[in-house]
């Protein structure tokens, strides 16, 4: 199969960051139990994971395929072993913000290197929608892991669970190995030949009228994924008063939900226009919450739920939001980058993810606010705001693509 190799180590790498990346969840419950900091305080490593990928993107996206995108990968993951290693011997909150640190930057460098090789290796841009989509879908499939992974590691001991970070880097460097001796054959065009022409690239995709109105479409996605995804272990833990562990467990059905969502977008963006599929997806998920939210109320009368079958039917209800969220994210994407030449990939991957990075931490950080100041059940009310947005946007877009065709026609 043609660019097997390289595809395989888009899948590996990808996978590995989803349970790095996505476990600020876990980390921020665990932060609050163990090392007794607040939940404002708490979501403050959701900046310092978010904030490194937007900076790094920046400064770096129109200048990687100069680079290298192997070497690029290579280096994300040498840092992030390292990362991880500190995390362990650290045991601290400091050492949770030097781990994302870690994390933030490194991740920006597979992004980057992912979404500009997708364009790469395809040919169409059916196939890259749904090389997009199945990759994402995966990235999915690897934070329902780190739901697994963690709890794996709990115990009466409050520093058992650094044990994942062995688990972790040892799945860092089969990834780096197999990168390392992969072939990776590819031609790109740069943008421009040097540091300030790069950067002016990227600065002017950012004037096209229907780029701005995707990046901040992915600004408002993102804010909504990480909303919930970051909280969602608290809130199992706090509304539903599930146990420690059972509360991480359970968020493993938002993680599938997502994945299956996003494996199932690939199939029916071939059959329905995506524009209708993701205004579908938006309607329903606003809905969930706001069937599941009234229902819920904080108490401190409750018995601790140890056991799935003693988890009402609101728990499971909620984190199936995710299979609606799903498709939105990947389509965006899929829709922009296959738009524009093959040499321009890199630098609206950067500006993808630098918005995307911004909504993370923004949406995480409201809701983590809201957490602690109106209570975990009325902080996801929050959420419908940028979800309604994004209708807005997604409707503009498709007026606006239209146009486009009209004229070129």
């Amino acid at each position: 199969m043609k660019n097997l190799g390289i595809k395989i180590s888009i899948y590996l790498n990808y996978f590995v960051f989803a349970i790095l990346l996505n476990s600020v969840g876990i980390v921020i419950a665990k932060s609050i139990n163990v090392y007794g900091v607040s939940e404002s305080q708490a979501s403050l490593l959701e900046a310092f994971k978010d904030l490194p990928i937007a900076i790094v993107s920046f400064f770096i996206a129109s200048f990687l395929p100069r680079f290298g995108y192997k070497k690029a990968m290579l280096t994300a993951l040498a840092i992030v072993f390292f990362g991880c290693l500190v995390m362990v011997f650290g045991n601290s909150f400091v050492y949770t913000k030097v781990l994302f640190l870690s994390i933030g930057v490194s991740f920006a460098l597979i992004k980057l290197s992912v979404y500009s090789l997708i364009g790469l290796v395809t040919e169409s841009k059916e196939e890259h929608s749904s090389l997009m989509s199945s990759i994402e879908g995966f990235f999915m499939v690897g934070i329902a892991l780190a739901y697994i992974l963690f709890p794996f590691f709990y115990s009466d001991d409050p520093n058992s669970w650094l044990n994942v970070y062995y688990v972790l880097c040892f799945l860092i460097l089969i990834s780096f190995l197999f990168l390392f001796f992969s072939k990776v054959e590819y031609t790109v065009e740069a943008t421009g030949n040097s540091l300030k022409e790069d950067l002016q690239a990227s600065a002017k995709l950012m004037i096209v009228p229907l780029v701005l109105v995707f990046i901040i479409s992915a600004f408002l996605f993102v804010m909504i994924e990480q909303g919930i995804m970051t909280w969602l272990p608290r809130f199992n833990e706090k509304i539903f008063f599930f146990s420690e562990k059972l509360s991480v467990q359970m968020a493993i059905i938002f993680a599938l939900s997502l994945a299956l969502g996003r494996f199932v977008a690939g199939y029916l963006t071939k059959r329905i226009s995506w524009v209708l599929l993701v205004i579908i997806c938006i309607v329903i998920s606003g809905a969930i919450l706001l069937f599941v939210l009234p229902q819920l109320k904080e108490s401190v009368d409750l018995v601790e739920i140890t056991s799935i079958s003693d988890v009402p039917t609101l728990g499971f209800i909620l984190p199936l939001i995710g299979l609606f969220i799903a498709p939105i994210y990947p389509l965006l994407n899929s829709t922009v980058l296959s738009s524009l030449p093959k040499r321009l990939h890199s630098s609206m991957s950067g500006l993808i993810i630098i918005f995307s990075a911004l909504g993370g931490t923004i949406g995480s950080r409201v809701v983590g606010e809201l957490f602690e100041s109106v209570g975990g059940a009325n902080a996801f009310y929050f959420l419908l705001i940028p979800m309604i947005l994004l209708i807005i946007f997604v409707l503009l877009i498709d007026k606006m693509s239209k146009r486009e065709i009209a004229v070129s026609e």
